[in-house]
């Protein structure tokens, strides 16, 4: 029998985005300057329209300076997060 983990929790990566780029005040335009990656990919992980890739979330976090944990670790928000159930 194969055990499936739990679907990530994408709305809430999104609201994580939207949340650090507000704080900061920053535009998407902002942003994009300070991660190097394209306004129209910034505005797709926001919206939902794609989940980007683990290069994506890395620049990201270094232009918010802070851990990719940070951001990544919302995927878990609606479940416990491997390795914190005992398995």
């Amino acid at each position: 029998m194969t055990i499936l983990p739990p679907d990530p929790d994408l709305t809430a990566l999104r609201v994580t985005l939207a949340q650090l780029r507000n704080e900061r005040g920053w535009t998407f335009d902002e942003l994009a300057r300070r991660s190097g990656l394209a306004r129209r990919t910034l505005i797709d992980l926001e919206h939902g329209r794609t989940t980007g890739s683990v290069t994506t979330w890395h620049a990201l976090a270094h232009a918010f300076d802070i851990p990719i944990e940070h951001l990544l670790g919302t995927l878990c928000n609606d479940h416990a997060p491997p390795g914190l159930n005992g398995s």
